[in-house]
């Protein structure tokens, strides 16, 4: 099942799981999961979710926040990926590609990311057959790596994927790399978090082998049983982020090759990744995932804000450095 199944879901009768936006927080080099207590980190994330975010997070995330820029008030996790830059094809030069709010979300809801937390699939729970913990407090994990270079490398990492919009609904087919042509309604990236956990820990030295993923393809599918070695079903968690590459395609040269990097630098798109860090108050996030034939709220077992709320929460900018309008280096990349 391909990502369009999700704009079909957008119209479609669905009943299984969480679907909200979160209005961005911030852009800064921050990586508390990977990098933690570095200021700055490598590169240039963009941050959506609690303002309890900063350098060093340890502990219940959610216990500490104050605000969240998502439209569940109860959820103050934060969410990130790296920043898309273009990269002038003459010049050589950068600039950030802004962010643009998904469709169907709450009115308000300004750039961020849209966020699934789905038990099963998108037309069932399954919840009589297979019961969803809620990741604890302190949990983190990532998905991906900057580090990932070759098509194969890439392709092993299911449920990272690129769209080429035409418009928010219609996003034609999902690709590993970033697309080849201009888009007209921008590039859509999507990532798919691995939803077996080993029970024991909230981390791991990698950030990632507390978890396992049993999906074998791409999109919304439900994820197969996990194994024993990570016996602990969780909700499986996506992040859709649409990128405005819009005013640049007429800097695009026609012929010639993608021009959009990651913060991270490289020349393609197989090092898209992500990071979580959980932090729902209380227990919140289990009370939405007890609930069945429920879709994107939780059928009011949730407490939602009006994003005019949300889109007040901010946090400071740790690092105090310039990441806007053309930059003759990405942020840390300097040689």
């Amino acid at each position: 099942m391909k990502s369009f199944a999700a704009a079909i879901a957008l119209i479609a009768p669905v009943q299984a799981g969480l679907r909200f936006g979160c209005s961005s927080l911030t852009i800064q080099r921050i990586d508390p999961v990977v990098e933690p207590g570095q200021n700055p980190s490598a590169h240039v994330h963009h941050i959506v979710g609690g303002n309890a975010f900063n350098a060093t997070m340890q502990g219940d995330v959610g216990a500490r926040g104050t605000c969240t820029t998502c439209e569940m008030s109860e959820d103050f996790s934060n969410y990130w990926t790296a920043v898309l830059y273009f990269k002038h094809p003459t010049n050589g030069s950068y600039h950030r590609v802004p962010v643009i709010n998904n469709a169907a979300l709450a009115a308000g809801t300004t750039g961020g990311m849209t966020i699934y937390y789905t038990q099963y699939d998108f037309t069932t729970d399954n919840l009589r057959n297979q019961y969803i913990t809620a990741f604890p407090p302190g949990f983190r994990m990532t998905v991906g790596s900057p580090t990932t270079s070759t098509l194969d490398q890439a392709k092993g990492h299911i449920g990272l994927r690129y769209n080429c919009l035409t418009t928010t609904i219609n996003r034609g087919p999902e690709m590993v790399d970033f697309p080849d042509r201009p888009c007209p309604g921008g590039i859509f990236a999507v990532h798919h978090f691995p939803a077996c956990w080993d029970g024991k820990n909230l981390d791991s030295p990698d950030h990632q082998s507390h978890m396992f993923n049993t999906i074998k393809y791409d999109g919304f599918t439900s994820a197969p049983a996990c194994p024993a070695s990570h016996p602990v079903r969780m909700p499986q968690l996506t992040y859709e982020t649409v990128w405005d590459t819009t005013k640049f395609n007429s800097m695009w040269p026609t012929g010639t090759p993608n021009p959009f990097v990651w913060s991270f630098q490289g020349s393609s798109g197989y090092g898209t990744h992500a990071d979580y860090m959980f932090g729902w108050k209380g227990d919140s996030l289990q009370r939405a995932m007890n609930k069945s034939e429920c879709f994107y709220d939780g059928c009011g077992s949730i407490t939602k804000q009006a994003m005019s709320t949300a889109n007040k929460c901010t946090v400071k900018d740790f690092v105090g450095e310039n990441t806007e309008g053309w930059l003759t280096s990405l942020p840390g990349m300097a040689m």
